[in-house]
């Protein structure tokens, strides 16, 4: 059985003092997950915000369809000239992110602190 998306957005500033945008995820990402994936990215100021990580620490499962949703929110957020970074996949998700090319679009971290300091 999936469990419903949900998603809440924060906001952090790096150590190096830089603002960021996060993208918390949470449950199943499939394609029932639209509104939760690409419509929380569609509802971010693409004036103000240039740094957007993703946090899948609460994310369990990802299908194919899921993946194809956050391969259309990168490819924006790189059209519109904004930096996306993510964190929390579990060690099968992020050699799945890096066989399907995600890492094209995005610098994956092991954890928030690890994202933060690179930025």
């Amino acid at each position: 059985m999936q469990i419903e998306t949900k998603s809440r957005i924060d906001q952090l500033t790096s150590p190096a003092g830089h603002p960021v945008t996060v993208l918390r995820f949470e449950g199943d990402i499939s394609s029932t997950s639209r509104d939760a994936v690409i419509g929380a990215y569609q509802g971010l100021s693409k004036e103000t915000v240039k740094v957007v990580l993703l946090d899948f620490t609460k994310v369990d499962y990802i299908n194919s369809s899921g993946i194809a949703l956050v391969i259309q929110m990168m490819m924006e957020a790189a059209n519109m000239g904004q930096k996306v970074h993510a964190f929390g996949l579990s060690a099968h998700f992020q050699k799945v992110f890096t066989m399907v090319g995600i890492t094209k679009y995005a610098h994956l971290f092991a954890d928030q602190t690890a994202a933060l300091a690179a930025l």
